[in-house]
């Protein structure tokens, strides 16, 4: 019997979809399920709608929910992670409202930037905490961790532990269907390689039947068909003939070029939706507790299978059927123009030994320039998290192209030191000077 167990499973609607994936598959429908979050009253809410998910997919799982997260881990096979360390509040609304107070401006900032550093700062403490605790109660355990900043993440754990890590997002499976509808080709039947780092990482190909679809994709601009919320990206992928597989609104924050204070026309221009996460947040929160009721009341569930790939690497390696997945690990050679140790999001085969990662070979140089840039952030924000040296997340911070280009250096030290300052304990101590 397969053990799965669920960190984080307070956030009702992802674990919902995840478990709808996982027990689809007859295979896995008799897996034991437990689910682990610090919040009690979500955790129960996440309980029920498990046992709602198992009853309508004719399922029998064995499915428990604890508070105890080293009770959810011993002798798991896999552990999926989908923590948010300090919440909406305070943690995510200082991230937004301390660098607003310097003319700083951000869309989603879980990913790079002064908020992205943050994020991870608050992240990676307790993610080598679980990762202490699979080394003693699950050694073997595959680790699907899908909390962002994914790539600083995954940096860490792979410098800092030997538990077998792989960092899942749906950007690039999700671009890929928002493309086609934008070309008019079934999404099914388009071959694509997407190779880089998370959130910036671009189709190398994107063919139909063998034809470069990438002039279609061109015939989408000269027509003038591009989707006003998509401005960001076909811009980039004019100016750098590749396209990226993430959003505008994510992408928007990890350069230098569209949010800027004395350029607001560029936000219009663009339609860069500032504060953008804050605005889902509160809408999240306003709709909890109908979504709560619903849930917990005797109305059927809506269930149908997500793009996700997690319950997918479960399959393969439970039953040995070969996959395709993009994961996000150890670059170990896998892209020859970007450092050997940083994390890469490449495609990845999965069977029953486990993903084996694809080697790409070298990116094309104006990716890989661009793609440095953000390396160059993450290297530095591991480092911080790592050796706790304070000084590193002001470095990190000075190299971040979107804060670089909007604050000096002296303002970047001052955001930082507000920033730790109204994070407290969230972060743990750094060394001292």
């Amino acid at each position: 019997m397969v053990n799965i167990a669920f960190i984080g499973a307070g956030s009702t609607v992802f674990a919902k979809n995840l478990l709808t994936d996982i027990l689809s598959f007859p295979e896995l429908s008799g897996s034991t399920i437990r689910l682990m979050d610090i919040d009690a009253e979500r955790l129960r809410t996440s309980e029920i709608v498990a046992h709602k998910v198992a009853a309508t997919l004719g399922a029998k799982p064995a499915i428990t929910a604890t508070t105890d997260r080293r009770k959810a881990l011993d002798g798991a096979d896999y552990a999926i992670n989908m923590i948010q360390v300090g919440g909406y509040r305070p943690a995510t609304v200082v991230d937004f409202e301390a660098p607003k107070k310097y003319g700083l401006r951000q869309t989603i900032a879980d990913t790079l930037g002064i908020g992205g550093i943050m994020r991870a700062l608050r992240t990676i403490p307790v993610l080598l905490s679980i990762a202490r605790d699979m080394e003693e109660l699950c050694p073997d355990v595959y680790f699907l961790n899908y909390v962002n900043p994914m790539a600083m993440n995954c940096w860490a754990m792979s410098r800092a532990s030997r538990i077998k890590t792989v960092g899942l997002c749906h950007s690039v499976q999700g671009t890929a269907m928002q493309l086609a509808r934008d070309i008019g080709v079934p999404v099914a039947e388009i071959d694509y390689l997407c190779a880089g780092i998370n959130h910036m990482a671009f189709y190398l190909k994107f063919a139909h039947h063998g034809a470069d679809l990438y002039p279609r994709i061109r015939q989408v601009v000269a027509e003038g068909r591009v989707p006003d919320w998509n401005r960001v990206r076909y811009e980039v992928f004019q100016r750098l003939g590749y396209f990226v597989a993430e959003s505008s609104e994510h992408f928007a924050e990890y350069v230098p070029w569209f949010i800027k204070r004395d350029r607001p026309d560029l936000v219009e221009q663009y339609h860069i939706p500032l504060d953008e996460y804050i605005r889902r947040c509160e809408a999240q929160i306003a709709g909890w507790e109908r979504l709560r009721v619903e849930y917990q009341s005797d109305q059927p569930i809506d269930l149908k299978r997500s793009h996700e790939y997690g319950s997918l690497i479960i399959h393969s390696i439970v039953t040995g059927q070969p996959r395709t997945i993009y994961g996000n690990l150890r670059n170990d050679g896998l892209i020859d123009n970007l450092p050997p140790d940083c994390c890469v999001e490449v495609p990845c085969a999965v069977d029953a030994r486990g993903w084996h990662p694809q080697k790409i070979g070298r990116l094309p140089p104006q990716l890989a320039a661009l793609i440095q840039t953000n390396v160059n952030v993450q290297a530095l924000t591991v480092e911080a998290a790592l050796s706790r040296r304070r000084d590193h997340v002001y470095h990190a911070a000075m190299l971040d192209p979107h804060t670089a280009a909007e604050l000096s250096l002296d303002q970047i030290t001052a955001l930082v030191d507000d920033l730790l300052e109204a994070h407290g304990d969230w972060i743990p101590p750094f060394q001292p000077a």
